[in-house]
């Protein structure tokens, strides 16, 4: 069977069993149709509808800004283009913290609004209550504990978390508290390695890393970084498939050489 031809296939139920397994989880971001598309297409398991749109889509420095409309577009035309990954879509900030009620209330317009698989949330312990609230709804939920870029003014950096043992005890006890309030999966990012795989190895349901080593069961990168569009962002967990900056940079270049010569059209390509 062709993976264009298993129709919605990746439930949450199958990542747990790819775990497992041992079968290692291959997630991705998409924003928009044509790249969703494309990923999905290539065999990717799941699909992030991130609040990183907030900076490779609409290019602000920070994640905090985007909102919970413009998640729901972006979510929108993404699962408009997906057939087999699982479609997990950002709450953005503002939207659950603090309030459980607001919280619900978010997540249940994205899955009416979108038709996605599921909802991703940042923190531990403080945001426990939204979790449940979101859950007890039906709402499969995601976490995501290490760096939590929606807290970056917190943290006032985007450097390694739970290096040292207080945070990393607490970053521990925080995934099994979202593994026990229900939470089917959950994102590290940028912790140590050796930090990535005890929480891989404690824990039952899949563990997706970014930047937190090879022992977890999967893996997740922004595409506009894997894809090479992005040029100014290079921590050391990114790795770079292609650089389509260059052949988009240099395609404008000929299309823009070509129009001045009036070499574009030629012949054949008028009517």
């Amino acid at each position: 069977m062709s993976v264009e031809s298993s129709v919605r296939a990746v439930t949450t139920l199958r990542l747990t069993e790819m775990k497992q397994r041992g079968e290692k989880i291959a997630m991705l971001t998409s924003y928009d149709y044509s790249m969703a598309k494309i990923v999905d297409a290539a065999g990717v398991d799941v699909i992030l509808v991130g609040d990183s749109a907030a900076n490779v889509m609409a290019g602000y420095e920070t994640t905090l800004p985007i909102t919970l409309d413009m998640m729901i577009y972006h979510a929108r035309a993404v699962v408009r283009a997906v057939k087999r990954a699982l479609v997990v879509v950002d709450l953005p900030f503002g939207t659950y913290q603090g309030n459980s009620k607001v919280a619900l209330d978010s997540a249940i317009r994205i899955m009416k609004e979108t038709e996605a698989d599921a909802v991703k949330l940042e923190g531990g312990a403080e945001v426990l209550e939204s979790v449940e609230r979101i859950l007890s709804a039906g709402i499969p939920v995601m976490g995501h504990l290490g760096l939590t870029p929606q807290s970056i003014h917190k943290f006032g950096t985007y450097n390694v978390r739970a290096k040292e043992q207080a945070e990393a005890d607490k970053l521990l006890h925080d995934a099994h508290l979202l593994e026990e309030a229900g939470c089917f999966g959950i994102v590290l990012e940028k912790i140590p390695a050796a930090l990535g795989a005890r929480v891989a190895s404690e824990l039952h349901i899949p563990v997706i890393g970014i930047g937190a080593g090879g022992g977890v069961d999967g893996q997740v990168l922004v595409a506009h970084d894997l894809f090479g569009i992005t040029q100014d962002f290079s921590p050391r967990f990114l790795r770079r498939y292609a650089d389509l900056h260059a052949v988009m940079s240099s395609a404008v270049s000929s299309y823009v050489a070509d129009v001045k010569s009036r070499d574009f059209p030629n012949e054949k390509e008028q009517y």
